[in-house]
């Protein structure tokens, strides 16, 4: 394991996902902050390492909001690339098989995504109505946009001060 803990450590140098808790401890985040499928794995060295398997847990207080049947899939998941990776240094190759499959491993991940989709809901209702008026002012009949022309010069522009007020009134 000396050796693939520097392996480790050079691939993952300056890489803000991996943190080494200890020499035979390692964390990786799937996914970018702030995303909301992104995950924690967290991969532990047995001391007969790398002939057993390596313990892979995602009790991460960063996993808090993941229901445990997706974790469970998830570790499911990786305990079979365990296996056909038995005897040869894996972590590495966890952690890309994670990073590779993030998106089936979390397609059935319901909980944060609910609250960004409607924060992102909210924020984009504004431009709903503008777009839909945008639409209504392309469809108009002919004598709207004779009625139209009529106001504007060739340009399509309004004239000059069409909208001022009219003070001394």
């Amino acid at each position: 394991p000396q050796m693939e803990l520097e392996a480790l450590r050079s691939i993952y140098e300056g890489d803000l996902c991996f943190r080494e808790l200890s020499p035979v401890s390692f964390q990786y985040r799937i996914g970018e902050n702030g995303d909301p499928k992104a995950f924690l794995i967290e991969v532990s060295w047995p001391e007969t390492y790398p002939h057993t398997a390596p313990v892979i847990s995602m009790d991460a207080f960063f996993n808090n909001t993941i229901s445990s049947a997706i974790k469970r899939s998830i570790l499911d998941k990786l305990m079979v690339e365990v296996e056909a990776n038995l005897g040869t240094a894996m972590t590495y190759t966890l952690f890309e098989y994670a990073k590779d499959n993030k998106e089936s491993f979390m397609e059935n991940q319901p909980v944060n995504t609910a609250t960004s989709v409607s924060n992102s809901i909210a924020i984009g209702t504004p431009d709903v109505p503008a777009s839909k008026k945008k639409d209504k002012k392309e469809q108009l009949s002919k004598t709207q946009k004779r009625k139209l022309a009529d106001k504007t010069d060739n340009k399509g522009e309004l004239p000059r001060g069409w909208n001022w007020v009219d003070v001394i009134k």
